[in-house]
């Protein structure tokens, strides 16, 4: 393969990421086929908290002239610092501040850095609705000024934030590949045209459901719902009522496709809607799980018999004990990372890799669903 123009790669991966970050790296050895053992593409550094909860990055090495690529999920809420001698838990705020340090030891020595956010900071908070923040929108303008030449994020909350930094590459990735030849795996030997149905939580995630309904060549539906927007609970206006708008689910296999799971509370009211119409099996395929209050309603949900399995991806953090719940896969996207890493570095075009109706199809007619 040939060389990049824009010089060796480099991973410099926080430690919020730094599992994926690791299995990132071996992917592009394997890709690359190193013979080195001792070869990684991972530039180290030192993450330092102070005890007053100030921090700095620290590079050991030497980044001048090579292109950067700098992992963070800013999700990821088991990273721990002490402050005035209490242990205090990392949010996105401060895994957004750890970027900029990167960026700000870097000094502009890199010929090109890439961030790859995963998890968009602040992507839900993306549109302004009266006197409030605009916080994504300045999050990836500070980028921008720092020097950023290109932003990698998934399934982002709503696409058209790019509009922000017109003149910075920002590319939206969805795992939708990945997450279906999962799924085909595990569920495709029952899953035929005529007992499935791809369900969309809300109007939002209506293009997503649409897309995979249409690969798959299956049903789609869809809930509305309607909120009280007179109150507002934790930052959101409570829902009074999920609506279905599509045909019959009795004893069909549902797949309910969404770009995340917060709290939970609409999959769970879904679901719990869905099951008086006799289903045959739940499904929900989504990029992130947060379960932000816990998955003892999804144990329950599990024991019931009224969900069979959630999918998702390795992106954001997730704990170890709720990984091995058995309602639970985890769709590891180190791979499809890898290759999209590999590829820009040497000035490849990614647009194959973005585009997945293509492999998807070679994966349905491999797998005799087509």
């Amino acid at each position: 393969m040939r060389a990049s123009n824009h010089g060796e790669l480099g991973l410099i991966v926080l430690s919020s990421c730094k599992e994926l970050g690791r299995l990132v790296d071996e992917r592009i050895l394997q890709l690359r086929a190193e013979e080195d053992d001792d070869k990684s593409y991972l530039v180290p550094i030192e993450e330092v908290r102070f005890s007053n909860g100030e921090g700095k990055i620290k590079l050991l090495d030497s980044v001048r002239g090579k292109d950067i690529y700098i992992l963070c999920d800013v999700g990821n809420y088991s990273c721990e610092y002490t402050m005035f001698g209490r242990n205090h838990c990392m949010g996105p705020d401060e895994h957004f501040q750890d970027i900029k340090r990167v960026l700000s030891a870097i000094g502009g020595k890199a010929d090109r850095v890439t961030v790859i956010m995963p998890l968009l900071y602040a992507s839900r908070q993306h549109k302004r609705k009266g006197r409030e923040s605009l916080d994504c929108a300045m999050a990836l303008k500070e980028l921008e000024n720092l020097g950023v030449h290109a932003i990698l994020t998934f399934d982002v909350h709503d696409p058209t934030i790019h509009n922000a930094i017109p003149g910075t590459s920002f590319e939206n990735i969805f795992p939708t590949y990945s997450m279906l030849k999962c799924f085909i795996a595990n569920e495709g030997a029952n899953i035929k045209k005529d007992n499935m149905t791809v369900i969309s939580p809300d109007t939002g995630a209506m293009d997503r459901a649409i897309y995979y309904a249409n690969t798959l060549g299956v049903d789609v539906g869809m809930f509305y719902k309607r909120r009280d927007h007179t109150v507002v609970v934790n930052g959101k206006n409570p829902i009074v009522q999920h609506e279905y708008i599509g045909g019959p689910l009795e004893n069909k296999k549902v797949l309910i496709v969404d770009d995340m799971i917060a709290s939970g509370e609409s999959i769970i009211d879904i679901i719990g809607e869905i099951s008086k119409q006799n289903v045959d099996e739940t499904f929900v395929a989504c990029t992130f799980a947060f379960f932000t209050e816990g998955v003892a309603k999804f144990d329950k949900l599990y024991e019931e018999g009224r969900l069979t399995k959630i999918y998702t991806t390795n992106l954001s953090y997730i704990p170890q004990e709720i990984r091995e719940r058995p309602w639970l896969c985890v769709v590891d996207l180190s791979k499809y990372v890898a290759k999209i890493v590999n590829t820009l570095n040497h000035d490849d075009s990614i647009s194959s890799l973005l585009d997945a109706t293509h492999r998807i199809r070679k994966l349905l007619k491999k797998s005799d669903m087509i």
